[in-house]
């Protein structure tokens, strides 16, 4: 005898609710200006936040820059995606 396994609305909402982490990802292509002025655009860093970010994805590779829920990230994934910048929600 097999068992499904029903999914239900709950387990999807629960999903997108989970609080998770916009990271911005290191490229060789973006100036540090273009990176800190996107922050404070799109993300709403204060200057001094934003190039401490562009700093920690430079030495490090990556740095989460935003959390929130998937529905709150995914406007800001996109607006930064569409500037070229390297993103993901995790």
């Amino acid at each position: 005898m097999v068992k499904e396994k029903i999914h239900s609305k709950e387990n999807s909402s629960e999903a997108t609710d989970k609080v998770r982490d916009l990271i911005l990802y290191n490229d060789d292509f973006n100036t540090f200006d273009f990176v800190i002025e996107t922050l404070i655009e799109v993300c709403e860093h204060d200057p001094v936040q934003a190039e401490q970010c562009t700093l920690i994805v430079h030495f490090k590779g990556k740095c989460p820059v935003k959390s929130g829920t998937y529905t709150e990230l995914k406007p800001i994934y996109t607006k930064m995606s569409a500037r070229d910048l390297t993103v993901e929600i995790k």
